[in-house]
């Protein structure tokens, strides 16, 4: 089966300067707790446009936590969090603008088309229909599906349900990508085309990535890393000096000394 092409965040020219000078996403001292149970503890770390990030901390870290915090599901308790330099809380409208979400759990309706799908986000976001339509069916072509346009989600593999998430996650055309564990339950086939399709989106068109996982294997050398264990960043930055800084040979070596972890979470790297 031939890799889908990758989805093009935009047809415009990107802000090449203003990208370089400020981070796609800023996360700064960011705590949340759940009544008495600590979540999240003075989390910081920052993303680069036309970087892959990898959050990388096994179930219960508080990944999932901090994503619904980036994507105002929850309100800030304390901290900040900045898209390409605009205030979540105090601009949230032009900072969620510029970002695109695919969560762990599938929020595809599964009983409309696939461009049903994509035509109600794209109403959400206020684009007008004959503009939604001609995105949806550049982006449908560009995943492999223009010719499953018409069929219902509910037919599709695991691994096209995802493609048809980032898909519609791009529609609006952001330059910050979030996925939150978006290989779980995928075969190893659809969980690697998904992972050099998101990592094409990168180096082709410069979108930033924030990628959360407990997978060793999802995450290469070229990557920047955060390591996010019990609410705390216990170490981040480039894949090398977190390895090295740790006194390991890998990233899951390193993840077991850092974690004290008696058990793998995922495939080594």
């Amino acid at each position: 089966m031939t890799t889908p092409a990758p989805i093009a965040a935009s047809t415009e020219s990107a802000p090449r300067l203003e990208a370089a000078a400020v981070p796609a996403l800023s996360i700064d001292g960011i705590s949340h707790a759940y009544g008495p149970r600590r979540a999240l503890i003075d989390v910081s770390f920052t993303v680069q446009p036309a970087s892959f990030t990898a959050l990388l901390g096994l179930n219960g870290a508080g990944k999932s936590t901090l994503f619904s915090l980036i994507t105002r599901l929850f309100g800030i308790q304390t901290g900040y969090v900045g898209i390409f330099g605009h205030d979540i809380s105090q601009n949230p409208g032009e900072a969620l603008r510029l970002l695109g979400v695919v969560f762990q759990p599938r929020t595809l309706d599964l009983d409309l088309s696939l461009t049903q799908n994509l035509l109600y986000h794209a109403a959400l976001h206020g684009i007008s229909r004959r503009e939604a339509a001609a995105r949806s069916a550049e982006l449908l072509g560009r995943i492999g599906l223009a010719d499953r346009a018409g069929n219902k989600v509910r037919d599709l593999s695991g691994g096209q349900m995802r493609r048809l998430e980032i898909a519609r996650a791009l529609l609006h055309r952001p330059r910050l990508l979030l996925l939150d564990e978006p290989t779980v339950g995928l075969d190893v086939k659809a969980r690697a085309d998904i992972i050099s399709h998101v990592r094409q989106l990168v180096t082709e068109q410069g979108i930033g990535v924030l990628w959360a996982t407990h997978l060793f294997d999802e995450i290469t050398a070229s990557d920047d890393l955060v390591v996010l264990h019990q609410g705390k960043v216990l170490a981040k930055g480039p894949v090398g000096r977190v390895i090295a800084e740790a006194g390991a040979q890998d990233v899951n070596s390193a993840f077991m000394r850092l974690t004290g972890a008696q058990t793998m979470p995922g495939g080594g790297a």
